[in-house]
């Protein structure tokens, strides 16, 4: 997840106006630019958030030793070693009276550690680095959600950095793995199928519920507490169905398909009825209104942490028992690469596909106030 403020950058700026010159972009003030190197990169998907990273890399060289640079889930160096980081902050990524210091902490480190399973890779390990306000007592609950997240995923503590905060708490976790090969966005052909593991939108309902000042289902809010990053899923689906493409599902399924899109270079159709099959339902919800939320929630809702794979043709038919038995999880197509571009939803009831927005979260979309929140 890119998760910032600030206002927004010029396509061929160094430097972003709203934010403080840091030395990955430039040098002291008065002294021209340190030049900089990126491992190669991978095309983004729209949205003001990726314009703005576009504008922090553009014209910046290829770095020796990296495979893959910005733009994946995580860099890849040339020995398969993958890193990725990630940032939550308290009112943009969660609020201490919806969730405890404790699973603001788990939820930080499982999102990280996503980025991982996105690649399909082994965890190494995580480094966390946690600001909070004084007088400091939220930093021993969060820890003590950090290393829960990380032992639930096999990942030791590295190390990390902790310091106060003026102002909202703070979990920047850094996660350490390592994959040969990586699963990336890139590999995506015409004719593929696109696959899901189990189910969308329950994050999103919790979400929905607290903003509407009610208490959340119960599997909605676990969902959002204590997501689960499906690291040996994602190896399985590498190793046992060829996996071909993929990523976690952060931003809702309809913004993170346009990413595999144009990482790929090829169009994507998603099926709105398989999306239903699929899709969290609350306890009572019926009829075409209710359909019609829980589809909205599985296709922009975000913060699921499951994986969309690309597959050749067959292999996640042929798997698909398999791989239930395995996890207890299921493993569920809901759409199909094709030729062009971008991402087409194609409505119930065999109506012709039309084209969909992204819809998912977008921390610069104008009218979003720089919270993910509700």
């Amino acid at each position: 997840m890119h998760r910032t403020q600030g206002a927004p950058c010029p396509a061929k700026a160094r430097t972003c106006p709203g934010f403080p010159e840091s030395s990955w972009i430039s040098g002291p003030p008065g002294e021209a630019p340190v030049p900089m190197t990126v491992g190669r990169g991978t095309p983004l998907g729209p949205g003001a958030e990726f314009d703005r990273i576009r504008g922090f890399l553009d014209g910046l060289s290829e770095a020796p030793g990296v495979r893959v640079g910005p733009g994946d889930d995580g860099a890849v160096l040339e020995d398969g070693t993958v890193l990725s980081s990630d940032l939550s902050i308290e009112g943009t990524h969660f609020r201490l009276d919806w969730v405890s210091p404790e699973e603001a902490g788990y939820r930080a480190t499982a999102a990280a550690l996503s980025d991982l399973a996105a690649m399909a890779a082994r965890p190494l390990g995580v480094l966390v680095s946690v600001a909070v306000p004084a007088p400091g007592t939220l930093s021993a609950p969060i820890m003590a959600g950090v290393r829960a997240a990380a032992a639930a995923a096999g990942a030791p503590l590295l190390g990390g950095d902790l310091t106060r905060s003026p102002g909202p708490a703070v979990v920047d976790v850094m996660v350490v793995g390592r994959a040969d090969p990586p699963l990336l966005r890139s590999g995506a052909r015409p004719g593929d199928e696109l696959w899901v593991t189990g189910t969308l939108g329950a994050a999103a309902a919790a979400l929905e519920a607290w903003g509407a000042g009610r208490t959340p289902d119960p599997r909605a809010r676990y969902a959002f507490c204590r997501p689960v990053p499906r690291i040996e899923e994602a190896r399985w689906l590498v190793r046992e169905a060829g996996a071909r493409a993929g990523l976690d599902l952060s931003d809702g399924i309809a913004g993170d398909a346009a990413h595999l899109a144009a990482a790929s270079g090829v169009g994507i159709e998603l099926d709105a009825e398989a999306l239903l099959q699929v899709a969290h339902r609350l306890p009572g919800e019926t009829g075409d209104a209710a359909l019609g939320a829980a589809l909205r929630r599985a296709l922009h809702g975000g913060e699921d942490f499951e994986l969309l794979v690309v597959l050749p043709p067959g292999e996640g038919e042929a798997r698909v028992e398999e791989f239930r038995r395995r996890f207890d999880l299921p493993l569920s197509p809901v759409g199909q690469v094709g030729v062009g571009h971008g991402v087409r939803l194609r409505p119930r009831g065999g109506a012709p596909p039309q084209p969909l927005s992204a819809g998912g979260w977008d921390h610069f979309a104008t009218g979003q106030g720089g919270s993910e929140l509700p």
